[in-house]
């Protein structure tokens, strides 16, 4: 049977799904000038394949420029078709970024730090995920036995990985039943979220060739273990780790410190966005590893942002190991989007000069309201809903991303869980676990 190769021009979306459209691979290089079409209407396809409200109807033209840099082409054997696809930016016919373009955004967010603090980002997230088709063995949890059951897979994952480009780094049997987390190296500034949403695309891919289904989804049922999406960041200014001070609070740089801060006061705004499905927020509750205040922890696996431990036994510096985490994000978000929101209220943070916050060592869930507002710490938003809302309030945080867009985002979100109304939060928990 004949076949020509073709490559997938594609982008992150509002839903935190990767949408696009093929091509012949005969013709990549005039599409990285002219692109592809595009229709704005596209953004409000939620997740369930519904169209949301749209500002823009029937109306318009795009195109989606693929970047070279953001191009993946994998070999994963025989009887198997090639991987390739390029992620990319939708533009106006014109040439200019369009504003509902999840990658343009997060370079906007970035363009922003440099500006104000002289800083690059640096980063990478880790994965959970869950087998669908599996039979959940009981006592598998961080066993090598757990790891043997999909040694094959793992092993055809980390040879696709380096050959995309990425740094493998660790595949572990996680704590849930068929549960899987795949952490990777750090890399720089969009590439933070491209190889993201890459590592992603190629463990469905190497998943399929196993006849295996895989799932992303914050949570499958409402009493069960969370899948979240972790992201360590640092930073560089001129070249020289800028995130280690061994003077500061907590060891933290000035200007990594005002981050954080910036992070946790907007973070009850911002979570709409890191966090973006009804099911997010089963998952955002105490005692479940993730998060559900606004608060800095040290090496506390429960705070919104982590002080990451370093090891003395390493042949990398103390400074360039030196890193946080975001734990209030998950996989139903785009990663661009997601880290641009984070990028920009850590901005906020530095321009409005904020105090390194305190780390907190015990469980805030145990404290009175009064005790925690005394404290500076707010629960977040218990669901999406109260979350959109909690966005659309703080105009500092709608600021940040281009006229219209938030918006045209609550709607998105009102138009997802619409969808869902008058179904059980197992019902629920099912549809996220079939489209993630």
């Amino acid at each position: 049977m004949i076949a020509e190769e073709m490559v997938i021009a594609c982008c992150t979306d509002l839903a935190g799904k990767v949408r696009g459209k093929a091509f012949p691979a005969s013709q990549f290089e005039k599409r990285t000038k002219r692109g592809i079409g595009w229709t704005p209407t596209n953004v409000q396809i939620t997740c369930f394949d519904a169209i949301a409200e749209s500002p823009f109807g029937s109306l318009g033209d795009l195109v989606l420029i693929p970047d070279r840099t953001a191009r993946v082409r994998v070999e994963l054997g025989e009887n198997v078709p090639v991987e390739h696809f390029a992620l990319g930016d939708i533009r106006h016919t014109d040439g200019r970024p369009w504003e509902f373009c999840t990658r343009s955004i997060l370079k906007g967010a970035l363009d922003r730090l440099n500006r104000v603090a002289g800083l690059q980002l640096v980063g990478a997230f880790e994965h959970e995920f869950q087998f669908r088709n599996a039979t959940a063995t009981l006592g598998g949890a961080y066993t090598v036995d757990g790891f043997r059951a999909e040694r094959g897979m793992a092993e055809t994952l980390v040879a696709a990985m380096r050959a995309a480009g990425l740094e493998p780094d660790t595949f572990m049997k996680e704590f849930g039943a068929g549960q899987y987390e795949v952490t990777m190296g750090p890399s720089r500034g969009i590439a933070i979220a491209d190889q993201s949403t890459i590592i992603r695309e190629l463990i469905r891919s190497v998943a399929h060739a196993f006849d295996k289904e895989v799932t992303f989804t914050p949570i499958r049922n409402p009493s069960g273990v969370g899948n979240g999406a972790h992201i360590h960041l640092s930073f560089l200014k001129d070249d020289k780790p800028a995130t280690w001070d061994p003077t500061g609070k907590h060891e933290l740089s000035r200007a990594a410190g005002q981050f954080i801060a910036g992070i946790l006061k907007y973070l009850d705004a911002v979570v709409a966005i890191t966090a973006p499905s009804v099911v997010s927020y089963l998952r955002l509750t105490p005692h479940r590893w993730s998060a559900a205040f606004n608060n800095l922890g040290f090496r506390d696996r429960e705070a919104s942002v982590r002080i990451c431990p370093v090891s003395e036994l390493s042949d990398v510096s103390k400074a360039a190991q030196f890193n946080f985490e975001f734990r209030a994000g998950d996989a139903t978000a785009s990663p661009h989007l997601q880290l641009g929101a984070i990028v920009h209220a850590g901005v906020q943070g530095i321009e409005e000069e904020l105090a390194t916050p305190e780390a907190t060592t015990e469980d805030l869930s145990l404290l009175s309201p009064s005790a925690l507002t005394e404290r500076g710490y707010v629960r977040l938003p218990k669901t999406l809903a109260e979350a959109i809302d909690r966005l659309l309030a703080n105009q500092t945080v709608t600021g940040w991303f281009p006229g219209g867009f938030v918006d045209t985002y609550a709607k998105h979100k009102k138009g997802e869980m619409s969808f869902l109304e008058g179904k059980s939060q197992q019902e629920v928990c099912s549809l996220y676990e079939q489209v993630y």
